[in-house]
């Protein structure tokens, strides 16, 4: 079974972002970026999947500049087998995520198409979805337990209230919430060894997708300040204000 592990790279969720001066977008110049998340838990779980014996080979896929190459490193060092950057300098949004890797999914064959739930820099968690539409592949979503027996995944996804239990015939598209597993800490010899493994550069011309940009970004501004909180003496002076002051309690 061949497994496509599909992975972004964003802002390290360490780093508190900073909005560029004319508000066009998120300054990342000398920041510190990494693999987003939710993506290094679909990866982890490929591997697991791998060292159970279900799993024969993982390719890794990431799309943008060259820059991105550090993330795909980091995924041959967890232990992915393959790596392939499809190279664009276009910046796209989820709908056209969705169409490259559909054209990276029909030209790999995999038997599973793992990536994670959102992105932490724009959160849409749109690509799963639609990346499943389009190649009109079952897919579960938000995936906190992930089993594969045969030719069918069993997939437990937390929903309001309990969870829900899915199962989906393969080939599918699965995304990975942060409870699904605990990423391994990859070392820096894996890293060393990395570097010899197979990294693919392919040309987002060369896979004949027509892309539509209907979505522009427009503006970017940082929330508004957290008004300060106000210390009250106790319940009654707490409840008095709510009524006076907030409006909260009628």
């Amino acid at each position: 079974m061949k497994v496509l592990v599909a992975i972004k790279r964003v802002v390290d969720y360490n780093i508190q972002v900073r909005v560029k001066a004319d508000g066009s977008n998120v300054d990342i110049d000398g920041v510190k970026m990494g693999i987003n998340p939710f993506d290094e838990n679909a990866i982890e779980e490929a591997i697991r999947l791998k060292e159970k014996g279900i799993v024969s080979e993982i390719v890794a896929v990431t799309i943008g500049g060259a820059a991105n190459q550090d993330i795909l490193r980091h995924a041959l060092a967890m232990g992915a087998d393959r790596a392939m950057l499809v190279e664009t300098q276009e910046t796209l949004h989820s709908l056209s995520v969705a169409k490259v890797l559909k054209a990276v999914v029909e030209r790999e064959q995999p038997n599973l198409v793992l990536l994670g739930k959102q992105a932490i820099d724009d959160d849409a968690g749109q690509t799963g979805q639609m990346l499943a539409a389009l190649l009109k592949l079952p897919q579960a979503t938000y995936a906190s337990q992930l089993t594969i027996e045969g030719n069918q995944a069993t997939v437990v996804r937390e929903i309001d209230g309990g969870t829900e239990t899915l199962a989906v015939s393969l080939p599918a598209v699965i995304t990975a919430d942060l409870r699904l597993n605990e990423p391994r800490y990859v070392k820096l010899p894996n890293l060393m060894m990395a570097r010899k493994k197979p990294l693919e550069n392919v040309p987002l011309d060369s896979l004949n997708v027509s892309l539509t940009h209907n979505v522009q970004q427009l503006k970017v501004a940082t929330p508004p300040a957290r008004p300060a909180g106000i210390m009250v003496k106790d319940v009654n002076e707490l409840l008095s204000k709510l009524r006076t002051h907030e409006g909260i309690i009628g």
